[in-house]
């Protein structure tokens, strides 16, 4: 390399330093995680919060005015109303005021913005207080999450209905900092349109720490999502510690005590963790330990991963660890997989599996098929988890038609895809009623190694192109697809070439396309911000 070019490179390397200084680039550290030292704005920050009385950061005794407009935060807010006033900055002398159930969120919010905290009022110039208060934006079961969040006389407040609207309330105030040092004068009102949003994670596949997952966690809940779901049995392992099954967990696992720790801070976070136990199919780390149940054909030939479910000794170990493994995630679900079985994927299933055909006539009568065995093995695993206060999901390749035993109508669908043998439409559970989830392995898997011509998903496309009501393919449903029929949607992370990334490219693989997915789970309609605009401002503000 000549002098003149290497000269060249250390203005060129200043240059570049320099833009992503000003264009917050968030920094990352071995585990891939925004840095801790976070100079994206004058306040962000995710240290430890600033106990009352101690000396915040400090700040020049005259601040310009916020300009007036839209607070800026992803996914953007809904609703505002612009009115004349300075707004408000964070500021030194300044307070977040909380008490009761709201007390840890307003220490949260003062340890980021270091600023002090304070259990009693009353509010003066500068402060931010948090309140709930009924009524407010959102309806329903949503009305717990939506908020409002007034800015007047140098004072913020958020109010919410909810603690969880409350803390919303808190991240469109941070993130209106980080992007443009404050908030607006004005009011906001916002909720999110779907009450499910969240992330589907397979760590059966592919063992994730317990530290990698918190991370997640804080990314989901700095964009307002309120799932994560588990897939943590499959064929390459099952991931979680067991006490009544010891034999079938991998050697990479998360002991319980982990599990724990990753529900109490999701719970802290507004976050609901949703454990999965795929069955019959999916199941291969358990037959390695019990090889009597594995399923085989006419010829002998084992189906990869599916138990027998004619062996009743299949019902009993599956019933062990869904009554094991539901106490130990206290939200309202229990995902029970029933995709991909083996032998419902045969042409002919009476003729390949005849012991299945023989028992699903034993069992359903003289016209029942296979499909119908299956279908039985779901809504006695639904009635189960229902002894144990879980709502059931299950695949939309779990449900059939035409047979003469039907799924639960309790049994929530999750729809992936499109592309099994004799998958339905959506839009014929949608007819039935029921309430749907939206996967949409179109624009919503990344499926590591790209198998099976999948290909790794982008924020932008799932920005312009995707909403709730796209749920298979490209094209939105024809019937009316609303929060009250499609409930959400959840971004999934599938491990099937588990090599094929680390976890630290696996969290920057994900982050523009969570974030998209987010804004379109919050709000259904098409975003108003051009693309690189959005990208930019995730940049600034997470």
């Amino acid at each position: 390399m000549t002098r003149a070019s290497a000269v060249r490179g250390t203005v060129c390397a200043g240059v570049l330093l320099v833009t992503m200084t000003l264009m917050g680039c968030p920094r990352e550290d071995g585990a891939g995680r925004p840095g801790q030292d976070d100079s994206r704005s004058p306040r962000a920050s995710s240290a430890s919060p600033s106990p009352a009385g101690s000396s915040p950061a400090r700040q020049p005794a005259a601040q310009a005015p916020v300009p007036a407009g839209i607070p800026r935060a992803i996914p953007a807010v809904r609703s505002a109303e612009a009115a004349p006033g300075p707004g408000w900055r964070p500021a030194d002398g300044a307070r977040v005021i909380a008490s009761g159930p709201l007390a840890d969120e307003g220490r949260r919010l003062a340890g980021e913005l270091h600023l002090q905290y304070a259990a009693a009022g009353p509010a003066r110039p500068g402060d931010v207080e948090l309140l709930l208060r009924p009524g407010g934006p959102g309806t329903g079961p949503l009305a717990a999450e939506g908020y409002e969040l007034t800015t007047r006389g140098n004072t913020v407040r958020v109010a919410s209905a909810g603690e969880s609207g409350v803390f919303y309330g808190t991240r469109t105030l941070l993130q209106a900092v980080r992007s443009g040092g404050g908030l607006p004068e004005g009011v906001v009102r916002d909720a999110p349109d779907r009450a499910q949003r969240g992330l589907h994670l397979d760590i059966a596949r592919k063992h994730f720490t317990a530290d990698w997952i918190e991370a997640r966690l804080r990314e989901l809940a700095a964009l307002k999502l309120n799932q994560l779901a588990l897939h943590f049995s499959d064929d390459q392992g099952f991931r979680i510690e067991s006490d009544s099954h010891p034999e079938i967990v991998s050697k990479q696992h998360l002991t319980k005590a982990e599990v724990r720790r990753i529900v109490a801070l999701a719970e802290s976070l507004h976050v609901t963790v949703i454990p999965e136990i795929d069955s019959p199919g999916h199941l291969g780390a358990v037959i390695a330990a019990h090889p009597t149940l594995q399923l085989r054909d006419a010829a002998g030939t084992a189906a990869r991963g599916a138990i027998d479910i004619a062996n009743p000794d299949a019902a009993r170990i599956v019933d062990d660890l869904l009554r094991e493994y539901a106490p130990l995630f206290p939200g309202p679900y229990f995902h029970l997989g029933a995709d991909e079985y083996r032998a419902l994927m045969a042409k002919n299933p009476e003729a390949s599996y005849p012991r299945l055909a023989a028992r699903a006539k034993e069992k359903h009568g003289p016209r029942a098929r296979v499909q119908d065995l299956a279908t039985g093995w779901l809504n006695d695993r639904a009635a189960f988890v229902r002894t144990l206060g879980k709502k059931a999901k299950a695949w939309n390749d779990g449900f059939f038609r035409g047979g003469v035993v039907t799924a639960r109508k309790d049994i929530e669908v999750e729809y992936w895809t499109g592309k099994e043998i004799g998958a339905r439409p959506p839009q014929e559970y949608l007819n039935e009623g029921r309430p749907v989830v939206n996967l949409n392995d179109e624009y919503l898997y990344y499926v590591l190694g790209e198998p099976n011509q999948f290909r790794y998903p982008t924020g932008q496309r799932i920005y312009e192109q995707w909403s709730p009501a796209v749920l298979r393919g490209t094209t939105a449903v024809p019937a009316p697809a609303g929060p009250d029929r499609v409930t959400g949607g959840r971004f999934a992370v599938w491990c099937d070439r588990a090599g094929a990334q680390t976890p630290q490219q696996v969290a920057s693989g994900i982050r523009l396309p969570l974030a998209a997915t987010a804004q379109r789970l919050w709000d259904a309609r098409q975003p108003t911000m051009p693309w690189r605009d959005f990208a930019s401002l995730d940049a600034r503000v997470r």
